[in-house]
């Protein structure tokens, strides 16, 4: 990880596309710009015979009109709506009833009396029936999906619109004549439907705690600039009173090539790959981009104190402008954040606050956007401090940092960590795609974003110091979160749309045309795991390695046959440990020896299995194992430490059962598995509070008496194989029999939880019969034809044609272990007066498996066409055997389940549904505020029960 000199080269190549290249890279990235100003950057990742694409925009909600916020982001969604020739039976009939509605809309905005509003919507509603004749839903994600894609999605944010897929590399000519019609032509098809699910994501985020916070942050810090004066998702108001013609404008604008680019990493050749895009893209002309206004913020010159409420547990949030991302400021930001809390868990905040658990959690980040950006520390204090009080000890902590006052090894070790980071982060397709469509929609040439590393290790400590008394002062926001009733919640009325027509069995010719041109099918490959793995024992252990083929960053895993079923406290043990040191080292010295050396430990307590890794550089990995044992080995109990420990278990107990997310999960396996689960059997209070110290530590002093094994992922498995005898001692303990949980049948009953939120949550599980992997092929179909994804059957009725929710899918999940049942689980969340018509939709569909050949095809084909095109790499080789093993299976089943969805019809699809489906029974789970539930409706679901959040956590 030397420094290196990063300069741009310029190349052409065998037919004359010139492109650059910057020296010393080594992913190679090439960097074409074609003649309407379209860039595209092209790298070569051999995993597997797919390419990740991305389509990044350099516009998002900061380009929203000020009387259209949340324009860049439902343009987003129509993007999937089709063109003129995707997703419609007859456009010249379905474009003159869509621009009677696209009038219609611009009546409804200008419209005051709210009467005659409404009248103007039933208007839309009626046209739009009309215009749904023509319509095909989701024939984008048809078309897609027949590829064999995956990821397909988008996002947008401040100044970017991003699209998604990751695509078989002999596909992608397809895929470009699917963009390359999907970005030269905007159509509003859907459009009061679609409207209404955002509006759904919109009522989602109501319920977002964090979004809360930030949104009230960004405001502050951001008086003026679109940052915090432009959400994302945009105004309620303007959302529910859009103009077609302004998208229309938008789009026209901003969605040009020399606006876009191409990112493309993958199985691909450079040349052939460059020709082809130019083919498709290089027709779309280029435009003149809007002039845009540079809004500049006033600096801040005092603290701007602003409190929010909501029912989860009180925290503070301190924050301080920055400029933007990639300026010297901003990288002083982040290294300052950094020393104040890092991965490595040894920066200020994590060991004066955290690691002595002065405060339930302290945390320091900077983000460096397009334009501006901020530093932010974040606390959640104790029940008994206040939020002053937390707010001041984050303010010593950064006085600490104005004196200078930490150790001179943090900066390069920080920067070290920073190195590892981008290594990690650069060795997958998808990673190396993504750092370069964000330096795209950042303005920066991908030389400057190598040169970044060498910009960070020139900081100097003295830098650091100057920065932080020149950059801390009382010019910061406040954002006080305390608990309470959030009175800024919208609840707003179902508009009462009318469900549109979905054809689901037509076919635009665009579509016949793309199942039609056949091309030449990827071999599936299957791993040998006997010859992928080398195997090997060493002083009575078996250890397994698979080599990294890609940097020099290894792992090495001490993996027990044994978790939280055999011993309880096994996990307890695992946690205490991360507050306790040694006589040689303090906790806080430990952190920093770990950090110093660039090796991370984890551990992993699951209900069958213990594992203890440690990864960094794999020349420094040996002294990460001396260090782990050393501090298992020797750890020093101090009941006084426990005793901080078991304050802080109890406190978080309290905060996680404010936590909608938190609570939902709870209910649902509350709902799946009843009273007698493991997840209710939890330590007690009493006895975390009566135990001795040694109880924990002992455990981890014996740990690796007991059975275990190892596996390495690095470079050189010699030199492992010498040094790790080192580490190895005798086996002295044998593992105990693990307690074995009931799995209760499900009977039809329904479980609620009140919360104060907008939306309603409801979750049916439903238990099947025991795991049988004779049937995942039918299951993955299963799932990709009815119930999961954008082309499923569940999504189209729920969401495109009725406009119920924003989510709602049907999982059918096998079981991972032997003589244990599947469980099929059925999602939505959506407004309350929605949530009755949505019960009744989804239980329509779960009665009658609906029969669309097309549909099935193309799930079918879809779920061949992605096993055929993975490729199973890294650690990922070892660790499906273990999953395996547990199903009684030692070979690559994906050869199987290719084979049976090879041979697999419709009436087999309908014949698994009969028999593992339709018979289920479900319990229902139910969260929201219960002034809002229908309980008439919901008793008709089942036997109804309110259970409280003690039930349900089991403390």
């Amino acid at each position: 990880m030397t420094d290196k000199i990063y300069s741009e080269i310029l190349h052409t190549d065998k037919n004359n596309y010139d492109y650059i290249t910057i020296t010393n890279d080594e992913n190679k990235v090439r960097i074409y710009t074609l003649k309407n100003g379209l860039q595209v950057f092209l790298a070569q990742n051999f995993d597997a015979p797919r390419i990740q694409t991305f389509i990044p925009v350099r516009t998002g909600s900061n380009n929203d009109p000020s009387d259209n916020t949340g324009l860049a982001h439902y343009l987003e969604h129509m993007m999937f709506k089709g063109t003129s020739k995707i997703g419609t039976q007859n456009w010249e009939k379905e474009k003159v009833l869509l621009e009677e509605i696209s009038e219609l809309y611009e009546q409804h905005k200008a419209e005051q009396n709210p009467e005659l509003k409404k009248e103007i919507y039933q208007k839309i509603d009626e046209i739009s029936q009309e215009a749904s004749q023509y319509a095909i839903a989701n024939e984008y994600d048809k078309v897609i999906s027949s590829l064999g894609a995956t990821g397909t999605n988008a996002h947008t944010w401040f100044d970017e619109t991003v699209y998604k897929n990751n695509i078989p590399n002999n596909e992608f000519e397809k895929w470009l004549k699917v963009e390359k019609e999907r970005f030269s032509e905007l159509v509003l098809r859907l459009f009061h439907t679609e409207l209404e699910s955002v509006y759904e994501e919109f009522n989602r985020a109501q319920d977002s705690d964090s979004r809360l916070v930030n949104y009230e942050l960004m405001d502050a810090l951001f008086p003026t600039h679109p940052n915090g004066q432009q959400t994302t998702l945009g105004n309620p108001e303007h959302l529910k009173n859009p103009s077609m013609k302004a998208i229309h404008k938008y789009f026209d604008e901003y969605y040009v090539p020399n606006n876009y680019a191409i990112v493309l990493v993958g199985d691909l050749d450079f040349e052939e790959t460059i020709v082809l895009i130019d083919t498709y893209f290089g027709t779309i002309p280029c435009r003149e981009l809007p002039k845009k206004d540079l809004i500049i913020e006033k600096p801040l010159t005092e603290i701007v104190e602003r409190t929010v409420k909501s029912p989860t547990t009180p925290r503070l949030q301190l924050a301080w402008r920055t400029e933007s991302y990639g300026t010297k400021e901003a990288i002083l930001a982040d290294i300052t954040a950094n020393i104040l809390s890092n991965r490595g868990e040894a920066g200020l905040l994590d060991l004066n606050i955290n690691q002595t658990q002065k405060m339930l959690w302290a945390q320091a980040y900077s983000l460096g956007l397009k334009e501006y950006g901020y530093f932010s520390v974040v606390a959640v204090p104790k029940e008994n401090q206040t939020l002053s009080e937390a707010k001041e000890m984050m303010l010593e902590q950064i006085e600490l940092l104005k004196k200078g006052d930490f150790p001179d090894w943090m900066l390069p070790a920080i920067i070290n960590d920073f190195k590892l980071q981008r290594l990690k982060g650069l060795e997958t397709a998808e990673g190396l795609a993504t750092n370069l469509y964000d330096t795209y929609i950042k303005g920066r040439t991908w030389e400057e974003e190598l040169s970044e590393m060498d910009d960070y290790a020139s900081v100097t400590k003295q830098e650091v110091i100057d920065f932080a008394n020149a950059f801390f002062k009382d010019n910061y926001v406040v954002i006080n979160k305390e608990k309470g009733v959030n009175d800024q919640l919208l609840r707003v009325e179902n508009p009462g749309i009318t469900p549109i027509k979905i054809n689901r069995e037509s076919q635009s010719d665009f579509l016949q045309e793309i199942l039609a041109d056949k091309t030449e099918d990827i071999r599936p490959e299957f791993i040998n795991y006997q010859e992928e793995i080398k195997a090997d024992t060493v002083q009575n252990k078996k250890v397994s390695f698979v080599k990294n083929k890609y940097n020099e960053i290894a792992q090495v895993h001490f993996i027990f046959p044994f978790g939280s079923d055999h011993d309880r406290e096994l996990g307890i043990s695992t946690q205490i440990l991360q507050y306790l040191g040694t006589e040689k080292y303090s906790p806080e010295d430990l952190k920093e020896e770990f950090f110093k050396i660039g090796i991370t430990n984890d551990f992993k307590t699951s209900s069958d299995q213990l594992t203890i890794s440690l990864s960094g550089l794999e020349s420094n990995l040996e002294k990460g194992i001396s260090l782990l044992q050393h501090w298992m080995d020797d750890v020093k109990p101090d009941q006084e430490i426990y005793n901080q420990f078991v304050d802080t278990i109890l406190e978080n107990r309290e905060a996680v059962k404010k936590d909608k997310n938190r609570i939902m999960t709870a209910l649902t396996t509350y709902t799946k598995l009843g009273k007698a689960s493991r997840f209710l059997d939890v330590i007690s209070k009493e006895q975390l509070e009566n135990a001795n110290v040694e109880d924990f530590t002992d455990r981890m002093k014996k740990l690796f008496g007991f059975p275990y094994q190892v596996f390495f992922y690095g470079k050189d498995f010699e030199s492992f194989k010498n040094y790790i005898p080192n580490y190895i001692i005798e086996e002295r303990f044998t593992v105990s029999q693990p307690k074995k949980y009931s799995e209760q049948e499900t009977t039809g009953s329904v479980y609620f939880t009140d919360y104060d939120m907008v939306q309603m949550e409801m979750s049916k599980i439903g238990k099947s019969k025991n795991v049988n992997p004779e049937n995942f092929g039918k299951i993955n179909v299963f799932n990709e034809y009815f119930g999961r994804g954008l082309s499923s059957i569940v999504f189209q009725e729920i969401r495109e044609s009725k406009s119920l929710a924003y989510s709602a899918y049907v999982s059918y999940s096998p079981n991972s272990q032997l003589n244990h049942p599947d469980y099929i689980t059925t999602y939505i969340g959506t407004q309350p007066d929605k949530l009755q018509i949505a019960v009744d939709t989804m239980s329509d569909l779960m009665n009658e498996l609906p029969e669309v050949p097309v549909q099935f095809e193309n799930a079918k084909k879809s779920a061949l066409k992605q096993i055929a095109s993975t490729r199973i790499t890294r650690t990922n080789i070892f660790f499906n055997t273990l999953r395996l093993k547990k199903l009684g299976i030692h070979h690559d089943f994906r050869k199987d389940i290719y084979s049976q969805i090879e041979s697999l019809n419709f009436e087999e699809i309908k014949k698994f549904y009969q028999t593992e489906v339709k018979p289920i029974q479900y319990n229902t789970a139910i969260i929201g505020k219960k002034e809002n539930l229908n309980l008439e409706a919901v008793e008709q679901m089942g036997t109804f029960e309110e259970v409280g959040l003690k039930e349900i956590f089991g403390y």
